[in-house]
């Protein structure tokens, strides 16, 4: 309903605002949720159309997270691939972001086609030629941890004031740079928390070679994308939405892991197994779902209950199906059928089914990308939840992306 009066937030309301979504970040784990929602809180701060984060790869920025109101209309696959796009900066005073990265100086626009000549820093409008958009005015500021580290360079774009393009005012440079503290923290620990996961990847990948980095984030990043369809189509709630895909990024990454437990000489066998090493390989799902038995948070039950389900089969005939993950020795029993099988496993099975299909291995070649598609979906009502495979279909330029960003 259409209103004559938009009450304007008292000083007092808008810190009380910047303190409750400071707070909030404490409660996300994963690097990409944790990005994602810094640039939401920063344009919903500062009135911003757009925004960007940049994360410090050494002596570069690289391009990490984009959001864009104007652009995205409504699609989330639109965000989606811009958010998974690559490319890099050089720190230095070239441009806007290398500027404030070098200088640790905040830099305040208000029409970027019209910097003075005689600033350092100029403007690269080919971007927007690209995608048909005119950014107008930038506010760019550093993210430092409380070390005074540089973890990247945070910018919001195109200021609106009443539904008309404006400039970011004082105020909003004060707010902005206020939470960048708060922002850097979350981040510096997110990305701890990561490479506290990719380690644990790693130990795997000695014993097995399939498990690498780029197969992993591929996973996490594919299950990622899937679910948010998935919650879309099946009107999960925003918070249990948010809350879920942030444990599940991370989750996904580890849905292999008790394959260290499995014997080289069945892991590393590069012809088919026999019928008795098959069985003895299942028995990494159970093994995985033991490493995080004692569930101390959501996330380690997530993590258990991906370990132990995604090979199960929508029609029942996966695996380890009702089995005592206690007992001595494991037995599989009747496989888990239909919506028995957590939705959590459902999709990390189509997402692992797919990157192991496109990807070469030891014993086969990477498959054609039509004959992958063409199994997936044919196999939708038999080992796979067709609504799930239906959200990858919908999400599949995402994924397309994905596979270019973290390639082998």
């Amino acid at each position: 309903m259409a209103t004559n009066h938009i009450s304007v937030p008292t000083e007092e309301e808008r810190l009380s605002h910047l303190l409750e979504i400071s707070e909030s970040l404490n409660d996300v784990r994963d690097l990409d949720t944790v990005l994602e929602s810094i640039l939401h809180q920063a344009r919903s701060i500062a009135n911003a159309d757009g925004g960007t984060i940049y994360l410090r790869e050494g002596d570069q920025l690289a391009f990490s997270y984009t959001q864009n109101a104007t652009l995205d209309k409504g699609d989330h696959n639109t965000q989606s691939v811009n958010s998974y796009a690559a490319f890099k900066l050089a720190i230095n005073r070239k441009s806007i972001a290398g500027y404030v990265a070098a200088t640790g100086e905040p830099v305040n626009l208000e029409d970027v086609y019209n910097i003075p000549a005689d600033s350092p820093h100029t403007f690269d409008s080919k971007y927007d030629k690209e995608i048909g958009y005119r950014t107008r005015s930038i506010l760019t500021v550093p993210l430092r941890t409380t070390r005074n580290e540089l973890v990247g360079v945070m910018q919001v774009l195109n200021a609106v004031r009443d539904g008309v393009p404006g400039r970011f005012t004082e105020r909003d440079q004060l707010y902005i740079s206020l939470f960048a503290n708060t922002a850097a923290v979350a981040i510096d620990k997110a990305k701890m928390t990561r490479a506290i996961v990719l380690r644990m990847i790693r130990v795997a990948e000695l014993r097995d070679p399939t498990e690498t980095g780029p197969h992993v984030n591929r996973v996490a990043a594919y299950s990622s994308e899937i679910y948010r369809r998935w919650a879309a189509r099946n009107q999960v709630p925003e918070d249990e939405f948010r809350r879920n895909r942030d444990q599940l990024r991370i989750a996904a990454m580890l849905h292999d892991v008790g394959k260290v437990a499995i014997p080289d000489s069945i892991l590393k066998k590069p012809g088919k197994l026999t019928a008795e090493e098959y069985a003895v390989m299942q028995r990494h799902s159970v093994t995985g779902a033991c490493l995080f038995g004692d569930a101390g948070s959501d996330w380690d039950a997530m993590s258990a209950e991906i370990a132990l389900r995604h090979h199960e089969k929508w029609d029942g005939t996966g695996y380890p199906g009702r089995v005592d993950i206690d007992a001595e020795p494991i037995v599989n029993g009747p496989g888990l059928k239909g919506e028995e099988i957590p939705i959590f496993g459902r999709i990390v099975a189509v997402a692992d089914v797919y990157d192991a299909l496109t990807s070469r291995r030891a014993y086969k070649e990477a498959w054609d990308e039509d004959d992958a598609l063409e199994t997936i979906r044919q196999d939708a009502g038999t080992h796979f939840d067709p609504g799930v495979v239906r959200a990858f279909d919908e999400v599949y330029p995402v994924v397309k992306v994905i596979r270019n960003k973290f390639a082998d």
